[in-house]
């Protein structure tokens, strides 16, 4: 039997709900855009010819409604308070010691989220239904947009919740996404209109348009970051808040983590920066915020900004290049990575001519054809990447690139990563994996072999003298072949010799790091190094007995097992131990400190400033190579604290707490170094 009009019009409107819901809060749409249309101009249909039918919070209201005269100014029941801005590592931990300092505690959870750069809104609701938006304004006082507001893509006109707060005003970005952006870009080329100049000005724009129709027409988005005055919210935690919202049905900032202590969190903000390729928004930073509610309200604010959070944020530069070609490379591990190689442009004093597209997936996401225009855009310290598409410079002649299904160095299928987003070749004889195994084995991260760089690697392949890690080993006994080789000589060939042959005597961590086991870097291989002392230990263990290490995921564990339990594994551990490599000592079940030997044994040092004799890392190892562990952050429990040049927040925390200070010429005399 049909359904009654009533009945119909109540169905679509939970269908485009959950379809809304799912593909701005879950990223997981089941239907098409068009299938989408459809359901709306079905339901506009029921309403216009039942119009008793019509209620204000149905998605049919999201399409624009009648122009309005002007806008209306309103007044925040909360201040909509500017943040802070940091620079540097060592602000941010500045930042965390004051907070530190006013809460009276040791630590502080932090949540860190990017810093989205579009348009602050704050979307008011009661009992549930979407009642007004407003625009930041002076922080004091914002434009209604309300009618805007109810276009703009992802904002819920009902929470999906049974128990809605009495009030609830959500704050967040109003925003475009680069895709989106690009073809509004295309769209007015192809009318011959001045192309708008950039997604925040456009997103701006579009707010403060009397037509919602046009509004909608924009495409904008909301994200959801923040909290403003509300009655009867149930969350203790910005994270809880953020996952209520969420299951409420509106879309909230991705990737937000929450970590313990500024150490964690710095690491995990160096995480999320080098991961700005993946995202489909313009980002000037990262938020950090302290995560508890209850201690932000033990901070408060400041006359212009609440003490509880700071924007960690980076210098942005532009530049618009041409796509000359995309080639693959094929990985240590068998990546295939595509890369872009680009009309040479330069970008903060740097000439930028090659870009990584990282994956078949973000070459998809970008739709970067060759030829087209791009926007390449570098932040901070972080490497280059493409931010989109200039798709209305396209004149029809670019070229789709299709990704291989075949390895281009080999020739052998290749597959994708179950569950993952890489393709990987997985033929364990591919020249390009040999190659750049090879590479990382002799680089610095692994053996550091002096004289074994890649173009000395690449000469040994060619000429048939090197296709192992033991073939490394075996170069002494072509000695002759060597010296043929083009610029070798006998002083080239005796400095490569003498690297091979002082490389055996390296600490167990390189070689383990050497050896190109998947998820396995530094920091891995110096923990499994010392927690089971030599390489015949860490071999016999389980997948299970290595995810028990601290700092050892099951992911990590998984990888160590299967390499050492594998033929191939275990055929490069028995080759290279002929060769008498360092494979390690035994180490007792006893503390890392009480095993420690050397003048250093069982200190906890901090290196703080610019030394004149040593690079951070390099200090690091004569730190542990002398008994001594390195430690990121200044405690109670900190021996001493090495301050060289600049030294900042960690000198002051050292002198706050009472630790010991010394200078590097204090801390080469520990060592007896007098060189």
């Amino acid at each position: 039997m049909r359904p009654g009009p009533a009945e119909e019009v109540e169905q679509l409107r939970r269908e485009l709900r959950r379809h809304n819901r799912l593909y701005y809060v879950e990223a997981a749409p089941e239907i098409t855009d068009r299938e989408f249309d459809q359901l709306m101009t079905r339901l506009q249909e029921l309403e216009r010819a039942h119009p008793e039918l019509d209620a204000p919070d149905s998605p049919s209201h999201q399409v624009g409604g009648e122009p309005i005269g002007s806008f209306q100014t309103v007044e925040h029941r909360q201040p909509m308070l500017s943040i802070d801005n940091v620079y540097t590592e060592e602000a941010v931990r500045e930042f965390d010691q004051r907070v530190r300092k006013l809460l009276d505690v040791s630590e502080v959870e932090y949540a860190i989220e990017y810093k989205i750069d579009g348009v602050a809104l704050a979307l008011i609701y009661e009992e549930g239904r979407f009642v007004q938006g407003v625009t930041r304004g002076d922080g004091r006082r914002g434009d209604d947009i309300t009618h805007n507001a109810r276009t703009v893509r992802g904002v819920p006109l009902r929470l999906e919740t049974n128990d809605p707060p009495a009030r609830l005003e959500i704050r967040g970005e109003a925003y475009l996404t680069n895709a989106d952006f690009a073809h509004l870009r295309a769209e007015q080329e192809s009318r011959n209109e001045e192309p708008y100049a950039n997604p925040r000005n456009t997103t701006a724009g579009a707010l403060k348009l009397l037509d919602p129709k046009l509004c909608a027409a924009r495409r904008i988005r909301f994200l959801a970051h923040g909290l403003g005055d509300q009655e009867g919210l149930k969350a203790a935690t910005h994270q809880e808040y953020l996952k209520w919202l969420r299951e409420a049905g509106v879309p909230t900032t991705p990737h937000v983590a929450v970590c313990h202590g500024i150490d964690k969190t710095l690491a995990h903000c160096q995480t999320m920066m080098e991961a700005l390729h993946e995202l489909e928004f313009e980002v000037d930073g990262l938020v950090i915020k302290v995560n508890r509610f209850e201690e932000r309200a033990g901070l408060g604010n400041t006359s212009k900004s609440p003490r509880w959070l700071v924007a960690y944020k980076w210098e942005k530069y532009e530049a618009v290049t041409q796509v000359e070609s995309i080639e693959i490379q094929v990985g240590k591990t068998g990546t295939l990575t595509p890369v872009a190689n680009l009309k040479p442009v330069l970008i903060a004093g740097s000439t930028i001519s090659r870009t990584s597209l990282h994956n078949r997936d973000e070459l998809a996401r970008l739709g970067i054809r060759i030829g087209d225009w791009v926007v390449v855009e570098k932040a901070g310290k972080v490497i280059p990447h493409v931010l989109r598409v200039e798709e209305h410079r396209r004149t029809g002649e670019e070229q789709v690139y299709e990704f291989p299904t075949h390895c281009p160095e080999c020739g052998e299928p290749v597959v994708q990563d179950e569950g993952g987003v890489y393709i990987r070749c997985q033929n364990p004889a591919c020249p390009a994996q040999l190659r750049e195994s090879l590479r990382f084995f002799a680089s610095r991260q692994g053996m550091e072999i002096d004289g074994m760089g890649i173009k000395v690697i690449e000469q040994l392949i060619a000429a048939g003298l090197l296709g192992s890690f033991a073939d490394i080993y075996r170069l002494k006994e072509h000695r002759e072949k060597l010296v043929e080789l083009e610029r070798m000589g006998d002083k080239s060939v005796d400095h490569l010799l003498g690297g091979i042959e002082a490389s055996k005597q390296q600490p167990l961590w390189r070689l383990l790091c050497g050896l190109n086991i998947r998820h396995v870097g530094t920091s891995n291989a110096r923990i499994l190094a010392d927690t089971f002392g030599t390489l015949d230990e860490i071999r016999v263990q389980s997948s299970e007995t290595l995810s028990e290490v601290n700092e050892i995921g099951p992911v990590i564990a998984k990888s160590v097992a299967d390499f050492f339990h594998s033929e191939t594994g275990n055929r490069i551990v028995e080759e290279l131990r002929t060769f008498g490599l360092n494979f390690g000592s035994p180490v007792t079940r006893k503390t890392a400190e009480s095993d420690a030997e050397g003048p250093l044994a069982g200190m906890s040092i901090v290196v703080t400033g610019t030394l004149e004799h040593f690079k951070r890392d390099e200090i690091k190892d004569v730190i542990h190579a002398h008994g001594g562990k390195a430690a990121s952050s200044v405690s109670k429990k900190t021996d001493f604290v090495v301050a060289g040049e600049s030294a900042g927040s960690k000198l002051d925390k050292a002198r706050e707490l009472g630790v010991k200070v010394i200078t590097e010429q204090e801390f080469r005399q520990m060592i007896g170094d007098s060189t």
